[in-house]
């Protein structure tokens, strides 16, 4: 195993060596009506960078934490010039590098920090229409899980409350160096048109979160700690389990409880 192959695995990241995944990955980017310019995070090889810089519809950026990847990717792709981002895309300031300008971020993103990644996007929702990405495969079933199902939870709902998100296919550990112990999967996030919720939002938070901490209980007993209004005393919602509530049930719950 190479210096950097080691570095990347340490940082939670796995070469995608496979030409026709990345090219799938790149032609997922299905809204470039929405931005002019497109982000990747974490690029290592360029596996993803060599079809993206070839695309006529944006313009590519590409940010690493790597020093090594950055170098390799200075080297081998010239034509970005001064869109090659050394650093961390947790502490990037949207604002300042794009100066406002809407952009999707696409990635085989580290696993370690990918649900991080999308809750940053979150904090940015109005900034980033579209986001597709590679992630551990349970983690992206997470992410697109809809109501009455196990793997529906915080994540979920958080994410779907602004972005409406596809499950796209699966992808093998055996088409990445090193492999990785899990499957993976690809799937698209889009911004849907909720500019704000029709609730408190840190409220709303909140709620999901107790719901999803005790999910066996039913809400009534998972979301005790909180005030109910005297009108809502014996709501249908306390009788069910937080993964049986969808993104505008949780909103209506969220109005039930004293803010």
């Amino acid at each position: 195993m190479s210096e950097q192959v080691r570095a990347k695995k340490n940082l939670g990241q796995h070469f995608l060596k496979d030409e026709k995944i990345a090219l799938d990955i790149v032609k997922s980017l299905r809204h470039t009506s929405l931005y002019k310019k497109v982000l990747e995070v974490g690029p290592g090889m360029g596996v993803l960078t060599k079809y993206l810089i070839v695309e006529p519809a944006f313009e590519t950026h590409i940010i690493d934490i790597d020093r090594e990847s950055i170098a390799y990717l200075k080297k081998h792709f010239p034509v970005l010039e001064n869109r090659i981002i050394e650093g961390d895309f947790l502490q990037l300031d949207f604002n300042t590098l794009f100066n406002n300008e809407p952009f999707a971020v696409i990635g085989n993103f580290p696993y370690n920090i990918s649900t991080e990644i999308l809750f940053k996007v979150l904090d940015h929702k109005n900034q980033v229409p579209e986001v597709v990405g590679m992630f551990q495969k349970e983690v992206a079933e997470r992410i697109a899980a809809k109501p009455r199902n196990k793997t529906y939870g915080i994540t979920s709902v958080l994410l779907q409350a602004f972005y409406d998100i596809e499950y796209l296919f699966t992808v093998d550990e055996t088409v990445f160096n090193p492999p990785p112990r899990v499957k993976s999967a690809v799937i698209r996030l889009k911004r849907n048109n909720v500019q704000a919720l029709d609730c408190n939002e840190k409220l709303f938070k909140q709620v999901v979160k107790a719901g999803f901490n005790q999910r066996r209980k039913t809400l009534r007993n998972s979301i005790k700690g909180f005030k109910l209004k005297s009108e809502f005393l014996d709501h249908k919602y306390l009788t069910q389990r937080a993964e049986e509530l969808s993104v505008a049930d949780f909103v209506a719950l969220t109005n039930m409880v004293e803010s």
